[in-house]
């Protein structure tokens, strides 16, 4: 084979072999803009008014959800509190990033539903621009069925945060309870709140026994305290209308 057959053969495959870089080059650009050409960042929606976050968000490609409403002292109503995603994040187009909107400064008084029937206590929330929250069911001696034992948050509440009223209402004592809103104890002998949270399957602690001093008489002008009674609960914890369930264990301060 001569010199010059070698020359061009070698000439062809470099040639071949450039125009196969060049394909590889350009394929991997191609997939680069495919695959990043659809990523976005998500903006920055905090302070936005929910309708110029669903024209920033649309335009850019994704989807906006408002999941959640709060009340805010610092926020103003219609504008948005918090998002998820943060800003920042790259994500893919058509992605949902959930947001949380102001309801402004809490306006509305909670309403007092303990002792009520359950319907005519979901009423008065409604009534009051509130939304019934989570409903637990407790087998409680002495409470007729459907009656609410306890809410949260507590009627006249300040500072709440979410526009809706968890309640726990009375189940008949075969039920078996699917959840706990804490009453208030206070003031009831140990061994009887101590029964209640059994019967629920709920755990209390050891009580921390409180010396409490009688108050001199004084003078007499001022009215007469009741002496509390030995065993009788100072304070709780949780705090009445908190949530609770059988992994929780409930402690008491209790008169020695």
């Amino acid at each position: 084979m001569s010199t010059r057959v070698i020359a061009n053969f070698f000439r062809v495959v470099s040639l071949l072999l450039l125009l196969v870089a060049v394909a590889l080059m350009a394929a991997i650009v191609t997939m680069h803009f495919a695959i990043h050409g659809a990523e976005v960042q998500v903006p920055a929606l905090k302070g936005m008014t929910v309708a110029d976050a669903l024209s920033e968000t649309a335009g850019l490609g994704l989807n906006l959800d408002v999941d959640n409403r709060y009340y805010s002292g610092s926020v103003a109503a219609g504008h948005i509190v918090s998002q998820s995603p943060p800003a920042g994040t790259v994500v893919r187009r058509q992605w949902r990033v959930r947001v949380a909107e102001s309801l402004g400064p809490q306006k509305v008084d909670v309403p007092e539903t303990v002792g009520q029937d359950e319907r005519v206590a979901s009423l008065e929330l409604r009534r009051a621009g509130l939304g019934v929250g989570e409903i637990a069911r407790l087998p409680y001696s002495g409470a007729v069925e459907g009656k609410v034992l306890a809410q949260d948050p507590p009627a006249h509440a300040q500072g709440i945060e979410q526009p809706s009223v968890s309640l726990l209402v009375a189940a008949p004592d075969d039920e078996t309870p699917d959840g706990y809103v804490m009453p208030d104890f206070t003031g009831w002998l140990f061994s009887s709140a101590r029964t209640t949270l059994a019967k629920a399957g709920i755990r209390t602690g050891s009580p921390k026994l409180i010396d409490v001093p009688i108050e001199p008489m004084g003078s007499g002008i001022a009215p007469l305290r009741p002496v509390a009674k030995p065993g009788a609960v100072l304070t709780q914890s949780p705090q009445a209308g908190s949530r609770i369930d059988q992994s929780t264990i409930v402690r008491f301060a209790v008169v020695r």
